[in-house]
């Protein structure tokens, strides 16, 4: 429960992008402030030292501790007041009790601070670990960003090796995304250039960034360039356009090999960074969007309300004698759904979770199905670390 023993003013913000409204309530209720703030610095802190000159301790209590809320907050606690944070959703639940059904900054200002005042245990201290959360969900955000570009880049580029030289797509196509591929073909853009090359060059640039497959992969390329004869119109554009598209998709995979450096950094800082990663298949980037979506889980009742969050509860269709079987809700936080399953996908290898995946599989289920449930399962694990923050033990799938 967090103690406002000591506050002199709770400053409710609603927070927005070009300016936040606020609304100031001393502890007997009283208004002292309900006015518009521009998102600027010099503004924000001409209000927090004069509502500190006038009532001492200020209490700044927002909903949105990230994105568009960090600069209040930072310009607060630079100015000496005391921060909060209001979860959306207790807010919203909380706003209900509340009279009127308007929805309007000023009414959500007074709210937060009136919820501040009346119930500080719904409050949440903002500390060193929101911080580090804010910043992963920036670089998660971006590394999405990255991962969308590099997917349209590889089938870009695939799609134009298809069209001009099906034989040498097959060949390439399954390792587009090899430094070794790519440092290929943005040197040789087209299957002429490459037959020109010959064998032996293929090999020799292929060798440094592949030292065991480059004598097989460049005869597998040879022996390719062989079974096409004619040249597809669109070719010699495809001499421009292949290199270009490589060299861009290297630099991605570039990035996104740097940025997963700068996530494990900060997942290191955290202190739930061991009990994530000790789970199978929960790498760095999976543990970094766990801790954006659902933090340490305190705000969900059980294990449920998680999985319908994730949008992991199995849903079937059904009408009359029709059943068309489990399929994942198409609600639910979706960055948090596609973590689960990569997870749960990456986690075939751990003993109990493969057993527990063939166990349905064998009972008729698809693989989707499967995985499905096995993310299902995975999240109610997931759930009881979280609860009683212990690390993950492996245990028999009938257990």
């Amino acid at each position: 429960m967090y103690d406002t023993s000591g506050i002199g003013v709770f400053l409710g913000l609603d927070v927005g992008k070009g300016e936040h409204h606020g609304h100031g309530l001393t502890p007997a209720g009283k208004k002292v402030f309900d006015k518009q703030l521009p998102n600027s610095e010099p503004r924000l802190r001409q209000v927090f030292d004069k509502l500190k000159a006038k009532f001492g301790t200020v209490l700044v209590i927002v909903d949105q501790p990230a994105n568009i809320g960090a600069l209040p907050l930072t310009v607060a606690r630079d100015c000496g007041c005391e921060v909060a944070y209001l979860p959306g959703l207790a807010m919203r639940r909380l706003a209900d009790t509340y009279e009127g059904e308007a929805k309007t900054d000023a009414r959500d200002a007074f709210v937060i601070a009136d919820v501040a005042r009346t119930n500080p245990r719904t409050l949440r201290q903002i500390t060193v670990t929101d911080q580090t959360e804010a910043e992963l969900a920036m670089l998660v955000g971006f590394d999405d960003d990255l991962a969308g570009e590099s997917t349209r880049t590889s089938n870009r580029l695939r799609g134009l090796l298809a069209q001009i030289h099906p034989s040498l797509e097959r060949v390439l196509g399954k390792r587009i995304r090899h430094p070794a591929v790519l440092e290929l073909l943005s040197r040789y853009g087209s299957p002429q250039q490459l037959h020109q090359a010959g064998g032996d060059q293929i090999a020799a640039v292929l060798k440094p960034k592949a030292p065991r497959m480059a004598a097989r992969l460049a005869a597998e390329i040879t022996t390719a360039l062989a079974e096409q004869t004619v040249v597809v119109p669109g070719t010699t554009a495809a001499e421009v356009i292949v290199p270009s598209l490589a060299r861009q998709l290297a630099e991605i995979l570039t990035q996104r090999d740097a940025l997963e450096g700068r996530l494990a950094a900060l997942l290191e800082a955290h202190p739930l960074h061991r009990l994530l990663t000790s789970m199978p298949g929960v790498g760095v980037r999976i543990a970094a969007t766990v801790l954006i979506t659902i933090g340490d889980g305190r705000t969900f009742p059980d294990a449920d309300h998680l999985a319908s969050y994730a949008g992991l509860s199995p849903a079937t269709k059904s009408s009359g004698s029709s059943i068309k079987g489990e399929h994942a809700p198409k609600r639910g936080n979706r960055q948090l759904k596609r973590a689960m399953f990569l997870s749960a996908f990456a986690a075939l290898h751990d003993p109990a979770s493969r057993d527990y995946y063939d166990r349905h599989r064998n009972s008729g289920k698809t693989h989707t199905q499967a995985l499905l449930r096995l993310a299902r399962r995975r999240i109610t694990v997931l759930f009881a670390m979280l609860r009683d923050g212990c690390l993950y033990e492996s245990r028999p799938a009938s257990a």
